[in-house]
């Protein structure tokens, strides 16, 4: 796989958990929380492993987290859209918007954002001449002084599809890329952010993030994601 073996663990020499998440997501990422597959192959309590929630799948710690489709309505959502809020707080910052709080966990993104010469857009929809299927990036920002353009993208998948999912963002959003640059006369770039729900991070992604403004952390990112995986396990399990 394609990821950054250091980067993905260093959480733990961090040491910023407290030492009830560490173990919690250490045993996540062990496989060994007692979700139902684990009591019917490793503790052979019983012979029902379907997920309690869908009960269309085996319930194991990667299905809990990143697969369950009654989990992301609602959970998977508020994991990706607080990594999201991260993001375009940091971006407003660096542009020097003026109304946004102190700090990031209180910022509430505003659809429209006018800094300068740029536009911020978060999670609206881009109407182009041509019908186009994938035309709502997480965010987007407009910058009309250097005619450019970024379609920043987030996505907390499970951790075995980290190398993946950056491919499928580009492939996804290629036709709005080639739109927008048409309409806006811009040179526009699709800009994926990738973290797997259980910690991993993709060699690309630092590269990813110095391409959008702002001083964002990866680690910071990670650490939004590893308790936004924790809440939704302790809340199912």
């Amino acid at each position: 796989m394609n990821v950054n073996d250091e980067l993905t663990h260093a959480w733990l020499k961090r040491g910023k958990m407290k030492i009830e998440s560490e173990a919690f997501l250490t045993a996540a990422q062990d496989q060994s929380l007692r979700t139902r597959h684990y009591e019917k192959v490793i503790l052979k309590t019983t012979q029902e492993d379907r997920c309690r929630l869908c009960g269309e799948q085996s319930e194991t710690v990667d299905h809990i987290v990143s697969g369950c489709p009654v989990l992301a309505k609602h959970e998977y959502l508020k994991r990706h859209n607080k990594v999201c809020s991260y993001r375009h707080w940091h971006i407003s910052k660096a542009m020097n918007v003026l109304e946004i709080s102190n700090k990031w966990y209180n910022h509430t993104p505003k659809a429209v954002t006018i800094a300068g010469h740029n536009t911020i857009l978060y999670d609206q929809q881009i109407h182009t001449d041509r019908t186009v299927m994938a035309n709502k990036p997480d965010i987007v920002i407009r910058n009309t002084a250097g005619k450019t353009c970024l379609l920043i993208d987030v996505s907390v998948p499970f951790d075995g599809n980290v190398t993946t999912k950056s491919a499928e963002k580009y492939l996804k959003y290629k036709d709005l890329a080639i739109e927008v640059s048409r309409m806006w006369n811009v040179r526009t770039e699709i800009v994926p952010v990738i973290i797997g729900a259980l910690g991993s991070i993709p060699k690309d992604l630092r590269k990813q993030l110095t391409k959008i403004p702002g001083c964002s952390k990866h680690y910071e990112i990670q650490d939004t994601v590893l308790y936004g995986t924790a809440h939704i396990l302790r809340k199912v399990l």
